[in-house]
């Protein structure tokens, strides 16, 4: 880990990496659990099994975060700020 680059938090928006996306699709996940529990009246192993996906959800967002955190983004990905895509 030490031959990586620091954090920077502008590198959570990578539209262009899957892990962006897959974690665009587990916000909408949590978003939907969170409805389910506040709005659906569930029994005790109902609501405990939500729970614990809530909790694994949330567990598997933030490392996916932290990975694209961490890793550097593509070449063509880095551009200066109100720059031309490469290429044109």
């Amino acid at each position: 880990m030490g031959t990586q680059g620091p954090l920077k938090w502008s590198r959570l928006f990578q539209p262009r990496h899957p892990l962006f996306w897959m974690i665009m699709a587990l916000n909408g996940l949590s978003a939907m659990l969170s409805w389910i529990v506040q709005s659906k009246p569930l029994n005790t192993l109902g609501l405990g099994l939500v729970l614990l996906f809530l909790l694994g959800n949330a567990l598997v967002s933030m490392w996916l975060g932290w990975r694209l955190l961490r890793e550097e983004p593509h070449p063509r990905d880095e551009r200066p700020a109100g720059g031309s895509p490469p290429g044109t």
